[in-house]
């Protein structure tokens, strides 16, 4: 029986692992490596690593970083930060990541998805589409960790993406991250109907009801969160886990 992926997103802040609330409040979790060998033994479907200080500092993520997690991961990863050039994306894929994840450079310049997806195929192209609501209650695509709004509507952003060549999107919301009270299922759902490209929802996973809710509700391809699989219990003690098989029924 087919189920969709289920895949646990990391975010790197120092080199260490962080969890943040609505893109603030980032609170220390742990060794990246380690939580990889905690994900390898509970047989985590893939991995998401996400550098959220590469862009604002004029970097990319590191290399050494991708090659330590491609010797110890036994499941798929991609990673994304400051990802601006071919030649990032070849460095990244020498090192073991199977997909680069590129955020911010998507919307400075879209003709680099592009360019990257004839260069390295669809399905090695994943963009990430923060999106967050105005004051006015209008839903924008953001950029550089949620500090520069765009001109964007999330659709029409989308719509382009998949114009351009990206194999898959990452749909994330700003106003539901680390809140663990579900995704934002209009959001998703929105978008799963305008593309024909697989779209992952990110951003507000509580628990294994959510998960279902984007899946069955709002047609995501595929399930990515953060909260739920490094926080434990109603005080958010930190503990790396996933679910198992048997409990995810689709």
């Amino acid at each position: 029986m087919f189920r969709p992926r289920i895949i646990p997103v990391l975010l790197l802040k120092n080199k260490t692992l962080v969890k943040s609330e609505k893109f603030k409040k980032f609170r220390y979790i742990g060794d990246a490596i380690n939580a990889v060998r905690i994900f390898n033994e509970l047989k985590a479907d893939e991995l998401v690593f996400l550098d959220i200080e590469a862009t604002s500092e004029k970097r990319t993520v590191s290399l050494d970083f991708v090659k330590a997690v491609g010797e110890e991961a036994n499941m798929p990863f991609s990673v994304g930060g400051g990802i601006r050039t071919v030649e990032h994306i070849k460095q990244i894929i020498a090192a073991g990541a199977e997909k680069v994840i590129i955020g911010t450079y998507a919307v400075e310049n879209p003709d680099f998805i592009k360019q990257a997806s004839e260069t390295f195929g669809s399905s090695t192209i994943v963009v990430c589409v923060d999106v967050k609501k105005t004051l006015l209650g209008k839903q924008k695509v953001w950029i550089t960790n949620a500090q520069k709004r765009t001109k964007y509507t999330p659709v029409d952003f989308a719509n382009l993406m998949e114009e351009k060549g990206a194999g898959e999107l990452i749909i994330q919301s700003i106003d539901n991250d680390g809140i663990m009270n579900g995704y934002d299922l209009d959001l998703i759902k929105t978008i799963a109907e305008s593309v024909k490209i697989p779209v992952i929802a990110l951003g507000g996973a509580g628990d294994l009801s959510h998960l279902k809710q984007a899946y069955k509700e709002a047609y995501a391809s595929a399930l990515a969160a953060g909260s739920l699989f490094v926080f434990k219990g109603g005080n958010k003690g930190v503990l790396i886990n996933y679910p198992e098989k048997t409990d995810l029924n689709f």
